[in-house]
């Protein structure tokens, strides 16, 4: 038996469908490690350095070197006794989770700031993990 064109066109729309759910599936569950640093400077720049200086000096501490740092030790800032508690050590994976809800990751933490784009979190950490 032969399939009609009604029959070969819901198949393309599930094959679709499928094809959609996958590649929506794979960008907004947990992207880290797949950012793109170009992307994420740009990022950074509209989203994290008007509290986060690259030199320093401002309301949160640079970023410059943040990845494989412990958190709450970068000199030169006061940090939260929470963050420098914490025994954090700054990966992608803990970053994602940091910047996704400080406050939900480390309880008493003062970075009021919440980035809900899953996308735009890996881009940042991938550009992060430029800054030597």
């Amino acid at each position: 038996m032969r399939a009609g064109p009604a029959a070969a066109a819901a198949v393309l729309t599930l094959v679709l469908i499928a094809a959609a759910s996958l590649s929506h599936a794979q960008t907004a569950g947990d992207p880290v490690g797949s950012g793109d640093a170009e992307a994420g400077d740009l990022d950074f720049q509209t989203q994290c350095v008007m509290c986060h200086a690259p030199e320093g000096g401002g309301v949160g501490p640079s970023l410059t070197g943040v990845v494989g740092r412990k958190a709450g030790s970068a000199p030169g800032f006061a940090y939260s006794a929470a963050l420098k508690a914490s025994g954090v050590v700054w990966t992608d994976k803990t970053l994602n989770a940091w910047i996704t809800d400080p406050q939900a990751f480390i309880p008493g933490a003062a970075m009021p700031f919440k980035l809900d784009d899953a996308k735009m979190r890996a881009d940042i950490i991938a550009y992060l993990g430029t800054q030597k």
